[in-house]
């Protein structure tokens, strides 16, 4: 790879993770990218580094476009791992640049590296650094999504290098929004928008609302989107904050997720009927089979849908594992305006339906009661109450849908 050029002297010198299939735990199977940004300006400045195995990357493409031990300034926006673990040899290579990061991103800059030996400049919402033709704006987003997140807006440009925010894990050979829609689909590029949301964002609903806010009260122009993974959007911006205004804001298909798994297939045939009655009251339905499904592309199709089902059978008088661990994962991620429901069979002894209501409790979701239960392997009749079950899950769906 080499430096491109995002727009007037702003180039993109980061890293492509072609082979990268689990990120921390979150199943990435289109790979992703490690952006960061230089500025080459009076004072030259660097955006971001990447994550330590691609450190050699970013300071080869830094070489296309200059010396790095010209670098004057270094802003960090972000001290997670996959940001931050080159900075050690980029101030080697540029040992009198300042670096610019919010206080609590000092604070844990300090837990990585030996500090004493850089020159360290803490920044807040509305301080600036002049690059000479360029003013760089700092804007704090704390929990967006770690406590020292920042984004930087640069005025004369009109673009917004927003860190995590705003980000896909998509591996391409281009850098652009409108290049992906091209060699790809919009399709693509859009679900890989909401699989990063959900499976990294969906907590920060509100603060995403109130940061966007304040970007539009400060009345920013925004042209360019740069993330700190994926695709830049240079194309269409405004498409992509109005995705997460509308993900913030709880936004869904009326459709059904069915999320289940099974021990000796007793479970899994209750979700046949459960789907049909779905479907014959006029709602798309999803099945998601737990250990055959990543678990972020589980917790994916919960969120695109309005309405939950989960299926577990009982092991140990409990939930099997693999729905335990879906709804634990889930719960991390503090849903809002779902509506949910638990099927599942059982041997001896009942409690997994039990179960996966109180996780729905805990996390505050609309709950259609009761549950449904079947002993050992379901009969006829039973085949009929799933049936009955589903329909009249999607009838509750589509009365719960109207609120949004």
């Amino acid at each position: 790879m080499k430096a491109v050029e995002i727009t007037n002297n702003i180039f993109w010198v980061g890293a492509i993770d072609w082979g990268v299939r689990d990120f921390h735990g979150y199943i990435t199977p289109s790979g992703t990218t490690y952006n960061n940004y230089i500025i080459m300006d009076k004072d030259i400045t660097l955006l971001d580094t990447v994550k330590y195995d691609y450190s050699h990357e970013t300071i080869k493409n830094i070489k296309t476009l200059t010396d790095p031990s010209k670098i004057k300034n270094v802003v960090i926006n972000h001290i997670e791992n996959d940001h931050v673990t080159s900075l050690e040899d980029i101030m080697y290579l540029a040992p009198h640049a300042t670096i610019y990061i919010t206080e609590k991103g000092k604070k844990g800059l300090d837990k990585f590296f030996d500090t004493s030996k850089w020159n360290i400049k803490v920044v807040k919402t509305g301080d600036t650094l002049n690059t000479g033709s360029k003013t760089l704006l700092f804007l704090e987003t704390p929990m967006l999504h770690w406590p020292d997140s920042m984004m930087t807006y640069i005025k004369e440009d009109k673009v917004l290098i927003s860190q995590d925010a705003f980000g896909q894990h998509i591996a391409s050979s281009v850098r652009f929004d409108d290049e992906l829609i091209n060699c790809e689909s919009i399709t693509f590029l859009d679900d890989g928008v909401i699989d990063y949301y959900a499976n990294i964002l969906m907590p920060f609903g509100q603060l995403i609302k109130a940061k966007i806010s304040d970007i539009q009260k400060l009345g920013l122009e925004i042209e360019i989107i740069a993330p700190d993974h994926g695709i830049i959007w240079r194309s269409n911006p405004k498409k992509v904050i109005d995705m997460y205004l509308d993900m913030a804001n709880g936004k869904a298909d009326e459709s059904v997720a069915i999320i289940y798994d099974t021990m000796w297939h007793s479970t899994e045939a209750m979700t046949i009927p459960i789907m049909q009655g779905i479907k014959d009251e006029g709602l798309k339905c999803k099945v998601v089979k737990l250990r055959a499904t990543p678990m972020s592309v589980a917790i994916k199709e919960f969120w695109k849908s309005r309405g939950c089902l989960v299926g577990t059978p009982t092991l140990n008088n409990i939930m099997y594992p693999s729905v335990a661990e879906f709804l634990t994962h889930l719960r991390g991620l503090r849903p809002k305006n779902r509506i949910a429901g638990a099927f599942g069979s059982y041997g001896w002894g009942g409690g997994a339906v039990r179960d996966a209501y109180e996780e729905f409790k805990k996390m505050g979701l609309e709950i259609v009661e009761p549950g449904l239960q079947v002993l050992y392997k379901p009969s006829h009749e039973d085949e009929q109450k799933c049936y009955a079950f589903g329909r009249d899950f999607a009838i509750k769906v589509k009365e719960y849908h109207k609120k949004f």
